[in-house]
């Protein structure tokens, strides 16, 4: 079932935080608690790692050869000018039926004068395509330009227009995700502020999420991330002491495991990821993940494989499923403890 809209907004008497929280691990039952249980999940010494990426208004309103269709602006495509755009109905629900017509060259009319002229598609197995790169021409910058005629994108589950502001977590400082790092949605500072008081330290990383939809034929996209010397630090002291590094989303795990020499050391540094990570691939660093509940044949799977396993991740969604956890984005957490 997906969680229609923030749990606050849906029901005032409650908080961001006050959404359900499944644990599982190679090593231990699977546990159901809240998600302000997190502490006690997590010991002194243990690092919890953030994206402090902040969430764009991405989608805009279009047209295509006549046809309404919904544009969002994903990432910037290393080497060019271009973005990764992807196609959809107007409403959200799915991919744009004539987007499968179009063609190199095609002219997408956005709004307030703006045009994205499709380059190439990328390809996916069997399928029309759904991402093209693009070249974008705007009247302003391209941060300027969303403010001004954007909105955040929002899928055919959710169950009407939420403000910006609700597509935020409480680290978001960096303006960049063309969606939000929702992983770290639910954390209130009255819950960080409980993991501190057990000397659990929060620390933060930035990674620039593009579209989130992704599907297993699909490989990640390249994102622009950036580690600072003192999450570094912090993350290194962690994994020396023996203790956990806790990465809050599949884009902490990317970032991280990015950052990460030949020596199994985090660097302080920034720049473009294309890492990939799927299940098999040993983790050098991540030692938990928390993490949303993702559709089956999301790419995100292949990613909670490679930490929990697929016993852990295929027990876990069956729990999932039969107790009635909420998915996606405004849902309930998930959080992957290896042994």
């Amino acid at each position: 079932m997906e969680a229609a809209g923030p749990v606050e907004l849906l029901d005032p008497r409650r908080h961001r935080d006050e959404v359900r929280l499944l644990v599982a691990g190679p090593d231990r039952p699977i546990e159901h608690a809240a998600f302000a249980d997190l502490p006690a999940y997590l010991g002194r010494g243990d690092v919890v790692v953030v994206n402090r990426s902040a969430t764009l208004p991405a989608a805009l309103d279009a047209t295509l050869d006549g046809n309404p269709v919904r544009v969002h602006v994903s990432s910037a495509v290393p080497g060019s000018s271009r973005r990764l755009v992807e196609l959809r109905r107007p409403d959200g629900t799915g991919s744009a039926p004539y987007a499968s017509g179009a063609g190199d060259g095609v002219v997408v009319v956005l709004p307030g004068g703006g045009e994205a002229t499709l380059v190439v598609a990328r390809l996916r197995s069997g399928k029309a395509p759904r991402l093209w790169e693009a070249e974008l021409r705007l009247p302003l910058g391209l941060a300027d330009y969303l403010h001004a005629y954007g909105e955040p994108i929002r899928y055919g589950y959710v169950s009407r227009p939420w403000a910006l502001a609700s597509y935020q977590t409480i680290f978001a400082r960096f303006p960049g995700s063309s969606e939000m790092p929702s992983a770290g949605r639910p954390f209130s500072w009255r819950l960080v502020r409980r993991l501190r008081a057990k000397g659990v330290v929060v620390t933060g990383v930035t990674l620039h999420a593009g579209v989130a939809s992704l599907e297993r034929d699909e490989r990640p996209t390249p994102e622009p991330f950036a580690i600072p010397a003192a999450a570094a630090r912090l993350v290194n002291c962690a994994r020396a002491g023996g203790k956990r590094v806790v990465a809050v989303g599949t884009t902490v795990v990317r970032a991280l495991e990015s950052a990460t020499d030949e020596t199994g050391r985090v660097r302080a540094t920034a720049g473009t990821t294309d890492l990939v990570i799927e299940r098999g691939r040993e983790l050098r660093i991540v030692t938990g993940l928390l993490t949303g509940f993702h559709e089956p044949d999301a790419s995100h799977i292949e990613l909670l494989a490679a930490v929990g396993g697929d016993s852990v991740v295929r027990a876990s969604y069956a729990e999932a499923v039969a107790r009635g956890y909420l998915w996606h984005e405004f849902g309930d957490l998930h959080l992957l403890l290896r042994a």
